[in-house]
C-alpha cells in the first residue's frame, strides 16, 4: 500500500504526478485554506503532509495525526510549527530556506519605488480620469542620494543591498553581527547602530525573522525617533510591525509613506493576532501601498519551493535523512 500524502493549499500539477509515483496524494483543489479540522481530518492515517504559511502544526495536532511521519513545509519560515513535538513524536519537519530570498528582495524593491514614486496613483489618474497628458503632479522621492537602511542583515537583507548597487544610494544596516568587511565594502554598506540608522534614513527596511524579540520591532516610540519624512517598507513579517503605531505616524505626518507585503493578522503563531488590517492604513491609499504577500509568487521559484518540499517529504517517505530537515527526531514513526 502507498503511503497517504495529505496537501493543504493548492499545488502544482506536476508536483502531484510526481508525488502520486509514490504516495496516495489527498489534495486541496480550491484557491482557500482549508479549516484546520478538516486537514486534521484528512491526516488522521496520513504518512505526511504538505503545509503552507497558513498552517500551525502544534501538539494537538500531532496527537490526531498519529501516523506522520513528515511534514514538508513548502516556507522558509516556522515560527507557527511545534518543531520540539515534532521531534519528541519522531516526525521529521522540513523547510525551504533559500528559494523566497531573491523574489523578495526584488519586491521589496518595487514597493519601495512604487511608494516613493506615486505608482499607484498615478494609475488610478490615468485610468480615473480624462487623462490628456502631463502636467507637474504626483511628485514624489527619488532613491538617488538618499540614505537607506537596513534593519537585519541576513541572507534577504544581503539580497535587497545587492540589488540596490547602481542606485546612488548611502546604504546603512544595523544588525548584533557584522558583515565580513569585504562583503561591506562590495555592497556598499556601513554598520550602524540602530538609532543611528533611524535618525539618518530616508527609507527603513526591517529584514528580520519574527521571533518575541522583534514583535512590534517598529513600534510608536521607534516611528517617532525616525528621520521625520521617512518612507518605511516592510515584506519580511507582518508582527515585525505595529500597524496601528503605523498608521498614527502616517496620521500625524512622522512617517511619509509606509508599503507592505505582510501584515499581522497573517501571524497564525500569535494568540492575540489581529484580525484585519487598520482600516485607517486601509483609507489612506495616498500614503500607503500594499500586495497581498506576493513576496515568493514567481511561478517558477514556486514551483521550485513545491518541489523541494516535495522532494523533502519523498525523501523522509524512504527512510533517508530529507535534505530539508530542521530538526533530528528522537525516533522513527511508525509506518
Amino acid at each position: 500500500m502507498k503511503p497517504k500524502v495529505v496537501i493543504t493549499s493548492a499545488l502544482f500539477p506536476e508536483i502531484v504526478e510526481m508525488l502520486r509515483e509514490h504516495c496516495e496524494v489527498v489534495t486541496n483543489p480550491t484557491r482557500q485554506r482549508l479549516p484546520r479540522e478538516v486537514i486534521m481530518a484528512r491526516c488522521g492515517d496520513a504518512d505526511a503532509v504538505m503545509t503552507f504559511m497558513t498552517d500551525r502544526i502544534d501538539d494537538d495536532f500531532l496527537a490526531a495525526c498519529p501516523r506522520l511521519q513528515v511534514i514538508g513545509c513548502a516556507l522558509k519560515g516556522y515560527d507557527n510549527y511545534d518543531v520540539d513535538a515534532c521531534t519528541r513524536r519522531g516526525i521529521w519537519i522540513t523547510n525551504v530556506p533559500d528559494l523566497l530570498t531573491i523574489p523578495t528582495a526584488e519586491l521589496t524593491i518595487g514597493l519601495l519605488i512604487g511608494l516613493t514614486r506615486k505608482i499607484l496613483a498615478g494609475d488610478r489618474l490615468v485610468r480615473g480620469e480624462a487623462f490628456d497628458g502631463w502636467r507637474p503632479i504626483l511628485y514624489g522621492a527619488g532613491l538617488t542620494g538618499k540614505t537607506l537602511g537596513i534593519i537585519g542583515m541576513g541572507a534577504v537583507g544581503r539580497a535587497v543591498a545587492a540589488r540596490l548597487q547602481g542606485y546612488e544610494l548611502e546604504l546603512l544596516y544595523a544588525d548584533p553581527r557584522p558583515l565580513d568587511s569585504a562583503l561591506e565594502a562590495r555592497l556598499g554598506l556601513r554598520r550602524v547602530d540602530l538609532p543611528q540608522l533611524l535618525a539618518n534614513s530616508d527609507y527603513v527596511i526591517p529584514m528580520v525573522p519574527y521571533a518575541p524579540q522583534t514583535l512590534h520591532l517598529i513600534d510608536a516610540t521607534v516611528l517617532a525617533s525616525m528621520k521625520p519624512g521617512a518612507f518605511l517598507v516592510n515584506a519580511c513579517r507582518g508582527s515585525v510591525v505595529d500597524e496601528s503605531a503605523v498608521a498614527d505616524a502616517l496620521e500625524s505626518g512622522t512617517l511619509a509613506g509606509y508599503a507592505a507585503d505582510v501584515f499581522e493578522l497573517e501571524e497564525w503563531a500569535r494568540a492575540d493576532r489581529p484580525a484585519a488590517i487598520p482600516a485607517r492604513l486601509l483609507a489612506d491609499t495616498e500614503r500607503t501601498l500594499f500586495t497581498p504577500h506576493i513576496g515568493s509568487a514567481v511561478e517558477s521559484v514556486r514551483l521550485a519551493i513545491e518541489m523541494e518540499a516535495a522532494t523533502n517529504i519523498l525523501q523522509a517517505l524512504a527512510g533517508e535523512e530529507p535534505r530539508g530537515a530542521i530538526n533530528r527526531p528522537v525516533r522513527k514513526a511508525a509506518a
